[in-house]
């Protein structure tokens, strides 16, 4: 049980990590210092929640079907509460046998924030990921070039 509780807070730090990478976001803690949010343009597209705890999970909106599909078909996840699983927000929880991995809880930040984001935010996004060495959505493993300390793009000048 503590492995993967490990290997969920790893998930946890590379999605953070990731979040926090993408153009004009913004780590807040507007409930106190146990739940952490990342936001863009004053918008919350993720739910980090925190590490201390039996599992760390996060909460992501994801308008695209399949996306939210997919997601919904993860260990233990369900629809986020307080109403916000009826405008497509989902929790999963990382720590759970078969979770997803970093690089697909990844794809579902980035499709978040993209719900969220200004035009010309997803410009700088869009021309990161299309840059040299970029996998997929520009996720963990991408390459040189596409994570969160990915400097010297052409979107900075």
């Amino acid at each position: 049980m503590e492995v993967r509780v490990k290997a969920g807070v790893r998930k946890w730090e590379a999605v953070r990590e990731f979040a926090l990478g993408l153009p004009q976001a913004r780590e807040e803690f507007p409930w106190g210092p146990e739940d952490c949010v990342v936001k863009v343009n004053k918008k919350i597209f993720v739910f980090l929640g925190n590490t201390d705890g039996p599992s760390p999970g996060i909460s992501v909106k994801l308008k695209d079907e399949a996306l939210h599909g997919h997601a919904m078909t993860a260990p233990g996840a369900e629809p986020t509460g307080y109403g916000l699983g009826k405008a497509g927000w989902v929790s999963v929880p990382l720590g759970e046998k078969g979770a997803p991995s970093a690089e697909v809880l990844c794809e579902w930040v980035e499709e978040s924030y993209r719900t969220v984001a200004l035009k010309r935010d997803l410009k700088e996004l869009d021309a990161r990921t299309a840059g040299p060495g970029a996998g997929p959505g520009g996720g963990p493993g991408a390459g040189p070039g596409a994570g969160p300390d990915a400097g010297g793009n052409a979107a900075t000048g």
